[in-house]
């Protein structure tokens, strides 16, 4: 029997025993009301501890609200008490009358009005007027107070609280506004006393403490160190409420416009007390079902366990062959009734024992009979296999012996004679009418061969005619192809010509153009040689005028020399001669004299150095000028050989211009006898490319009759070799018929002789497509099949 997924999974020894599957059921229900049990001890557990944890964020909201409020009326007496007019008074007492009647409420601890710029105490209800602010350590008293004001309804608040003066153990929170149109400020130092009588209230406590973790405000109960540093920072950073359970639990929420943060505590037996005592009932409530559950399954084991059991060892000896056995039982419930089903099932069990021997015999005897049947059914099978081997290997003239006491073998029998009946008739036909086609496939071959014979040699006799036409079609081409090259190279000369007869014409007036300027330059040369002869005559004049200037500086010399020589000789006299005043006059005059002598002697020098230069310049440009004049001598000879040889070549640039002119008219006329040389050739290759194609025509028209007599008669052929496979596939079967009798039976039937030279003349060649031909190659391939 097939076995499901769950009987596969589980074990064999549970399938196998009832107690062991009635032992698993009840763990599993216990294990089921146990994971129940558990479930729902943790789902109360949860809800618990977040009724819990609500209640702890609510507490600490609540607070946190409280004191927000707290610090808004304090803010707000902040702010009345700096418009009063009397802290603006220059008199320090009068300060003081105005703040003294404010400090009458309780949760006022003290009022100071200070001077940030002096840094003292102008008038306070605790301290000392005129202090200053290194007297005391408030946190108001530290640092620049008024940079902590941007506008005038700002209120500074002291993120620690501090002792009061002269409170004793009472801290305070400072609270400092600025006095408009002053350099004074308002500070007021607000007592905690009463706030921190409403923060524990037996049970839960409350802190406050800065985003720092440092304490604001501590409950009794609570230590410096209790605080959840990172659960501060968040609380503080976010404004989100946080919980931290731990001993005690804590509960983390921000106070608004302030860092600070309020902490609500409580020890953990008492946030969870309720948790533990519903969290034990729920325990002893399951704990309780389990054992109820396992006494009702004891219970009902022993009750049906041990029944089946014993009826398991009765239906064991029943199994065995003894159904004697004793199954009566006091029980009236399903057991008994089960004991009751199952004596039944004996009783009856024995009874079909009893029937169950009786219908062997009888299907024994039935089995003897059939198998006499069967040995008679198999020996006719054996002959009728014999008779269907000798016919399949052609021998048509054996018959089944239809005798036997079977009907259904005796009708098999008649068929299958029937059968090879007519078999052998459809043989005997199919062997005259393949004697026939043979004969007549004779005849078309011999003819078809005769008439593609004929036409391979019109074909053959086209095809040389086709092939005359296309090489004289290749010559009139080539002829075509050869004069339009001429006419096209004409064409070109006489392109070439015109543009050699242009190129003379501009040759021609290009050289006298270069004669015409030749002879201006020649001319500009000529006025240039006349103005450097001119020039070069001034330059020889310059040089004697200079040759005279040298020989008058020469005599300056020899007279200043001279001179020079008549001083120093009156220097001498006069220095011989007594001194006195003509000898003085003479001898300052010859003093005067050799000066003048020296200076003469100085200019001639100066004008010979110049003269020197000026006739070295001069004789360089005379003979810079010189070789001028020869260049301009020798180029003026070649401008004129050049003017020569341009007349010359505008003469020949003439005449080749006259000659060009002839060869191009010459060229045209040449290139239209061309053109009408080439319009010739032109009809004559149309009228060869007709012959070709006419030519081409009858060769192909003669070689598709060609091939289509080849396809006759390789068609005829195969009608042929196939008519002699079906005869050689028929004389395999043995048939009674003789050949007069089959020649009679096919002229008796309509259309059973083909008329061959008819179809021939008709078809050319080809048999119809429903002829009798067709017929025998088809029957030809089934029997090759």
């Amino acid at each position: 029997m097939k076995r499901n997924v769950f009987s596969r999974l589980v074990p064999s020894v549970i399938r196998r025993r009832l107690g062991v599957k009635f032992a698993v059921s009840i763990l599993i229900v216990l294990l089921a009301i146990g994971a129940a049990g558990m479930v729902g001890y943790a789902q109360v557990d949860q809800t618990l501890e977040t009724e819990t944890q609500e209640t702890l964020e609510s507490a600490a909201s609540q607070q946190s609200d409280a004191m927000n409020e707290w610090l808004q009326v304090r803010e707000f007496e902040a702010r009345m008490i700096s418009e009063y007019e009397g802290v603006t008074a220059e008199d320090p007492s009068a300060v003081e009358a105005a703040i003294e009647p404010r400090q009458a409420s309780l949760d006022r601890s003290g009022i100071h009005v200070i001077n940030v710029e002096a840094e003292t105490i102008v008038a306070s209800t605790s301290l000392e007027n005129g202090a200053s602010f290194d007297d005391h350590d408030f946190p108001w008293a530290r640092g620049n107070l008024d940079d902590e004001f941007s506008g005038r309804s700002d209120v500074w608040i002291s993120d620690q609280s501090y002792q009061v003066p002269g409170g004793g153990q009472t801290h305070a929170v400072g609270f400092a506004t600025d006095v408009s149109g002053t350099n004074r400020i308002v500070v007021l130092d607000a007592s905690l006393e009463l706030r921190n009588q409403q923060l524990d209230d037996g049970v839960q406590w409350t802190s406050f403490v800065n985003a720092d973790g440092d304490p604001v405000l501590l409950a009794e109960d609570d230590a410096s160190d209790d605080f959840d540093r990172d659960a501060v920072a968040a609380a503080a950073e976010t404004g989100d409420g946080q919980f931290v359970r731990d001993d005690p639990v804590q509960a983390y929420q921000s106070v608004d416009r302030t860092d600070w943060v309020a902490v609500t505590s409580i020890p953990e037996s008492e946030a969870f007390a309720v948790q533990q005592t519903v969290g034990m009932n729920v325990l002893l409530i399951v704990a309780s079902a389990l054992v109820a559950l396992v006494f009702i399954g004891v219970v009902l084991g022993r009750q049906t366990v041990f029944p089946l059991h014993r009826l398991q060892s009765k239906a064991t000896q029943m199994g065995s062959g003894d159904l004697n056995v004793d199954l009566t039982t006091s029980r009236v419930d399903e057991i008994g009734r089960f004991y009751a089903a199952f004596d039944d099932m004996r009783v009856s069990l024995r009874e079909q024992i009893e029937k169950t021997e009786t219908a062997r015999e009888d299907a024994e005897r039935e089995r003897k009979r059939v198998g006499r049947l069967n040995d008679e059914l198999e020996h006719a099978a054996t002959q009728y296999s014999t008779v269907m081997q000798s016919a399949a290997a052609g021998d048509l003239t054996v018959r089944m012996d239809a005798e036997s006491d079977n009907d259904a073998m005796v009708a098999i029998a008649a068929e299958f004679n029937e059968m090879i009946t007519e078999i052998e008739s459809t043989i005997d036909r199919l062997n005259a009418f393949a004697a026939e086609v043979a004969t007549a496939s004779e005849r078309v071959t011999a003819s078809s061969e005769e008439v593609r014979s004929a036409s391979e040699q019109v074909a053959q006799a086209t095809q040389e005619i086709s092939t005359g036409a296309e090489r004289q079609h290749e010559s009139l081409q080539t002829a075509n192809q050869e004069i339009e090259q001429l006419s096209t190279t004409t064409q070109q000369i006489a392109a070439s010509s015109n543009q050699v007869a242009d190129i003379a014409a501009r040759t021609a007036d290009t050289g006298q153009r270069g004669r015409r300027a030749a002879t201006a330059a020649i001319d500009g040369m000529d006025e240039i040689e006349t103005d450097v002869e001119g020039t070069v005559s001034e330059i020889r004049q310059l040089e004697d005028e200079v040759q005279q200037i040298d020989e008058l500086i020469d005599w300056i010399k020899e007279i200043a020399k001279q001179t020079n020589m008549l001083a120093l000789n009156a220097n001498i006299e006069a220095s011989r001669s007594v001194t006195n005043e003509e000898d003085g006059g003479f001898g300052a005059v010859a003093e005067e004299f050799k000066e003048l002598s020296n200076d003469a002697k100085y200019a001639a020098q100066q004008v010979e150095t110049r003269l020197e230069a000026i006739r070295e310049q001069t004789e360089r440009s005379a003979t810079e000028v010189t070789e001028t004049n020869a260049a301009v001598d020798s180029a003026s000879e070649r401008v004129q050989d050049a003017v020569d040889a341009l007349e010359a070549i505008a003469e020949y640039a003439r005449e080749t211009n006259e000659g060009v002119q002839e060869i191009s008219a010459a060229t045209e006329e040449q290139a239209a006898t061309t053109q009408e040389v080439v319009a010739i050739v032109d009809d004559a290759a149309t009228i060869s490319d007709e012959t070709t194609a006419e030519a081409e025509s009858v060769a192909a028209a003669a070689e598709e009759q060609t091939s289509a007599m080849s396809e006759v008669s390789e068609s005829v052929s195969d009608l042929s070799g196939q008519a002699t496979q079906l005869s050689e596939a028929l004389d395999r079967f043995e048939t009674e018929t003789t050949g007069d009798e089959i020649e009679s039976t096919l002229l008796a039937e309509p259309g059973a002789e083909p008329d061959i030279d008819e179809d021939r003349g008709e078809n050319g060649g080809e048999g119809t497509d429903d002829g009798p031909m067709d017929d025998t190659r088809g029957a030809s391939f089934e029997f090759d099949q």
